[in-house]
């Protein structure tokens, strides 16, 4: 009876995704996400909005699961992690017909949205502990490769966009206190009035105490601004503080470990400059070292998943790693591509590198980037890609005095 149950349950669900993958996903601005929380926060539009929306963007993301290699399917993390979906799109469709006006059926919406957002704090790890499991196993191939960043991108886009909206909705409604005291002025986890320096120094001290545990010492932070708005007064953006924390975190974390390994036991180390400005469209952090730089031909490598160039860390659970999970960086700059930003890292090979984050000032123009399935992502993953279309140069130059003509 149990595995009839569970059959049925699976054929079920499958419909569901079939059905709400045919919507497009809704992205929503930092002003509207500010305007509905300020203003009008109402807890029965906000079920009424996100027992549609949570499907949507599950089934869409969902779809494209089944598109990856089988044998990485069957991988025991990626099957989790399926299963932690299903689980959430399930409970979520529970409340499709419920009558939005009754008190207990909003207040019950609340406590799954908790649940599922409980459920999936671990599937970045454990969909990048599937990736391992699989290239342990079989190896990699280019086309595997690159279809495997195609979707990790869009699969951890999807999930932060899910979880600001789990996490806007629970910190708005699901909580006695309205106002949450450690951040009285934040509205959900957005900040109408983030103090962006103040968020970097709080980055910058927190990656200096882990490197200072790791090489006994750590470089100093010169930290300037420049607000071409409003000129000798501080730089304030509507952002959602933690994002931009993790951001500049990670970079402090690479430009610290650049500095120390490049200098080794020299008594002084040379400053991380951070620049902070903040123009009519965009607001732009700048991170720079002198830890040496990459090479250009390495650029591309720092954004790939599970690319890094420190030794993987033990998981011991005692202290996070100053370096060596790989994923750093592809995920800081998802973080800053959600809103139509972007992050950047321009290297100068035996100096230093310079790493750029951009967000848009405006809050009308910081829109959700969604993925959305469709023919176009289905094809990606189905295309044969074929021969490059420009020649590839040999590691051996022709020798040019034993060439003949016919």
């Amino acid at each position: 009876m149990r595995i009839l149950r569970f059959l049925r349950s699976s054929v079920s669900t499958g419909k569901d995704i079939d059905y709400y993958s045919k919507f497009s996903p809704s992205p929503l601005s930092m002003k509207q996400f500010l305007d509905f929380g300020s203003e009008n926060a109402c807890e029965k539009t906000s079920f009424t909005f996100l027992r549609h929306e949570l499907p949507v963007r599950l089934a869409n993301i969902m779809k494209e699961i089944n598109l990856l290699p089988d044998n990485l399917l069957m991988t025991p993390s990626v099957r989790l992690v399926q299963g932690w979906y299903m689980q959430s799109l399930q409970e979520i469709l529970t409340f499709k017909d419920k009558n939005a006006d009754d008190e207990k059926v909003t207040y019950d919406f609340t406590d799954a949205v908790i649940k599922v957002r409980n459920r999936h704090n671990d599937v970045i790890p454990t969909m990048a502990q599937g990736v391992v499991e699989y290239k342990e196993t079989y190896g990699t191939d280019p086309v595997v490769s690159q279809n495997v960043q195609y979707f990790l991108d869009r699969f951890y886009m999807s999930r932060i966009s899910i979880r600001m909206l789990l996490n806007q909705h629970t910190l708005l409604f699901g909580g006695k206190v309205k106002v949450n005291p450690a951040h009285p002025k934040q509205i959900g986890s957005i900040d109408p009035h983030c103090r962006v320096s103040e968020v970097i120094r709080d980055a910058y001290e927190n990656a200096r105490n882990l490197c200072d545990r790791y090489y006994m010492n750590s470089p100093e932070l010169v930290l300037e601004e420049f607000n071409v708005k409003e000129k000798d007064k501080p730089i304030t953006v509507v952002y959602v503080p933690s994002h931009l924390y993790h951001m500049v975190f990670e970079l402090f974390k690479n430009a610290m470990r650049a500095t120390m390994e490049l200098y080794g036991d020299a008594m002084d180390y040379p400053a991380v400059h951070a620049q902070v400005a903040l123009g009519t469209e965009d607001l732009t952090v700048k991170v720079c070292d002198r830890g040496g730089g990459v090479p250009l031909r390495k650029i591309d490598r720092l954004f790939t998943y599970t690319y890094s160039t420190a030794p993987r860390p033990s998981i011991d659970g005692r202290a996070a790693p100053l370096a060596g999970y790989g994923y750093g960086l592809p995920i800081s700059r998802l973080y800053a591509r959600y809103f139509q930003g972007d992050l950047k890292l321009y290297s100068l090979e035996g100096y230093g590198t310079d790493a750029v984050i951009y967000i848009r000032a405006l809050s009308t123009e910081s829109i959700e980037r969604l993925p959305v399935y469709n023919k176009s992502a289905w094809k990606h993953y189905k295309t044969i890609h074929e021969a490059d279309d420009w020649c590839i140069p040999s590691k051996e130059p022709k020798d040019m005095t034993t060439f003949r003509s016919f």
